[in-house]
């Protein structure tokens, strides 16, 4: 399986909370939902859940619980989507209790078990929100591609989904730009920078 980041990210690289005012306001963020002006039907094709057929999700505890409750009061496809989709939830606590059908935790050595994962047949695994998660996996080179919904505006402030403790190379393979401005591109890891480094040593991931 390979490993896909699909996620709305703002000109100045935050992530947090792009969905609706109350996803996420931690550090007393105030801009959620500041994805939402900029969706139009091109936006919602490109995203759409049918874009991973036979996939599975991966997802931190955080973005598991506020993605799949908030589609679930909300109805419609994508909510029939996400509840059929294979969901592997990466978490501190064993005891994490996984409200949502077809969910198996993973905790413990987390980048170990992704790299498990992916060894898997089958679809995309894909991962949305998780910015933690994505910055624990990066530098063990698990990642293959991001898909990134790139948006015209500055927040100046907010969780980012990169940290600042490394280069990686990517390479442009794909991009579209909506009719609002934003910027769908997708990016994938060379060979070289998908080799897995043995001096890195495994990090504990923090719920995203």
């Amino acid at each position: 399986m390979r490993l896909v980041v699909l996620n709305h990210v703002s000109l100045d690289g935050v992530m947090q909370a792009p969905g609706r005012p109350d996803e996420d306001t931690r550090g007393g963020f105030v801009h959620g939902g500041w994805a939402v002006p900029n969706s139009d039907e091109v936006m919602a094709n490109l995203a759409g859940p049918g874009r991973t057929p036979g996939g599975a999700l991966l997802l931190g505890r955080r973005s598991y619980e506020g993605m799949l409750s908030a589609w679930n009061q909300r109805g419609g496809p994508f909510k029939d989507a996400l509840n059929d989709a294979p969901k592997f939830v990466a978490s501190h606590s064993g005891s994490t209790k996984l409200a949502w059908p077809n969910s198996t935790l993973l905790h413990g050595d987390v980048p170990e078990a992704v790299r498990e994962l992916k060894q898997r047949p089958g679809g995309d695994l894909l991962i949305m929100g998780s910015g933690a998660l994505i910055r624990s996996l990066l530098p063990h080179h698990l990642i293959d591609e991001f898909v990134l919904f790139i948006h015209p505006l500055l927040l100046g402030s907010g969780l980012r989904m990169f940290s600042d403790d490394g280069m990686t190379q990517l390479k442009l393979v794909d991009n579209v730009t909506t009719p609002k401005g934003v910027i769908f591109a997708k990016y994938q890891l060379g060979e070289t920078d998908r080799q897995p480094s043995q001096s890195l040593a495994s990090r504990r991931v923090e719920s995203s």
